[in-house]
């Protein structure tokens, strides 16, 4: 009988299960060299061929591509210091981040990749195919970082109605917060104010309400704030901050000057930690999702993903609080540990479940989402044990 020999798929492998070449070749050569009377009796046929199943097994991880930024809390994923057994992650570097979240939007491109929240809130209840960890990044309260003119006449929140505040979109996550903080907390009418914009929103069919209008040709929200032709911004990356669409160099301009500008909110630091002790909302932003297709092969993935981010976390935080970090996002979260305990990163979905309701509460009421969604049918159900 002709001695055969079968690879046996890895359930559920993401790349197609073939035997390499290469290995196919060591196994026939490994079994010429015994004669054919004794190929499927003798003792050296089997080390044979279990050192060819061995080569086969080494040979048959499971591959995903991940699109995921480098943070302290990722590094060691990133790096390799922090594996998943049986899974090959291939990283693939996009700059900036949010360049891949409309990439993951609209061509569902990665088999795992990092969105921002109110995205996926709204490319889910869209029907994209993905679905999200409850494992979050980039922590941030939301009092700091409203930006007004000083000739603006804004003196109180409620100064911003009638007036023309610049968002890079409107569906970015730091404005919805920042919008419905202004709105629950303060009693802004969100729709009193005209949010301008210039950029593209993520979810191509997201339709806009009547006060979102986009800047004028050739202008940017950094140009019409200096100039006065908007009254207020939100800082950084999420509006006056940045200029022009999320591009390759985008991050490497020079940030246009926020001299002359004032905080809407002075005592922002007192005000945060007040709200946090009051209701226990940490806002959240960028998630894990994973493409559906890619999960219905290996239902194991949201789990091994998860482990490996909790992992990955564990050893910086360790080294955080060790007093390592000194970078600018170390001293943030050092600051942010403060407030909320020494994890500021929280990940599952019980320490995150006041956040992402009240996220989707924002979300309705600002028209990004026709109803809130069940967090089950958001959120895998992952929690750090």
């Amino acid at each position: 009988m002709p001695l055969i020999l079968r690879h046996v798929a890895t359930k559920g492998n993401s790349l197609p299960q073939v035997m390499s070449a290469k290995l196919m070749t060591s196994c026939h050569v490994q079994m010429s060299a015994f004669p054919i009377s004794r190929r499927n009796t003798s003792k050296e046929t089997k080390d044979a061929l279990a050192r060819c199943q061995e080569e086969i097994t080494v040979g048959t991880n499971r591959t995903f591509t991940m699109s995921l930024r480098t943070t302290g809390y990722t590094e060691a994923l990133k790096s390799g210091d922090v594996t998943i057994p049986g899974v090959d992650l291939q990283f693939i570097e996009v700059k900036p981040q949010i360049a891949a979240f409309r990439r993951m939007v609209r061509d569902v491109e990665f088999d795992i990749c990092e969105l921002a929240s109110t995205t996926y809130m709204v490319a889910r209840g869209h029907g994209k195919p993905f679905k999200a960890l409850p494992v979050f990044f980039n922590r941030r309260f939301h009092h700091e970082g409203i930006l007004v003119r000083p000739d603006a006449g804004i003196i109180e929140p409620k100064d911003l109605e009638g007036k023309k505040v610049g968002v890079r979109a409107y569906s970015v996550t730091t404005g919805v917060w920042v919008r419905g903080i202004l709105q629950n907390e303060y009693g802004v009418d969100p729709f009193k104010v005209t949010w301008v914009v210039d950029d593209e929103e993520h979810v191509a069919e997201l339709e806009l309400p009547d006060n979102v209008v986009h800047v004028p040709e050739g202008k940017s929200l950094a140009s019409m704030m200096a100039a006065g032709e908007i009254d207020a911004g939100l800082a950084g990356s999420a509006g006056i901050g940045r200029e022009g669409p999320p591009t390759a160099a985008w991050e490497d301009k020079a940030a246009p000057s926020m001299d002359g500008y004032r905080q809407l909110f002075e005592d922002h630091d007192a005000l945060e930690a007040e709200w946090y002790a009051r209701t226990g909302i940490y806002p959240c932003h960028p998630t894990i999702v994973l493409k559906d297709t890619v999960v219905a092969a290996n239902p194991d993935l949201p789990q091994l993903v998860f482990d490996a981010l909790v992992k990955s976390k564990s050893i910086y935080l360790e080294k955080l609080h060790a007093g390592q970090g000194t970078s600018k996002e170390d001293q943030k979260l050092k600051r942010l540990a403060g407030i909320v305990g020494p994890d500021p990163i929280p990940y599952g979905l019980t320490p995150n479940r006041p956040a992402i309701e009240t996220l989707m509460k924002y979300a309705e009421q600002q028209k990004l989402i026709p109803a809130p969604l069940e967090l089950d049918a958001l959120f895998y159900d992952c929690e750090v044990t």
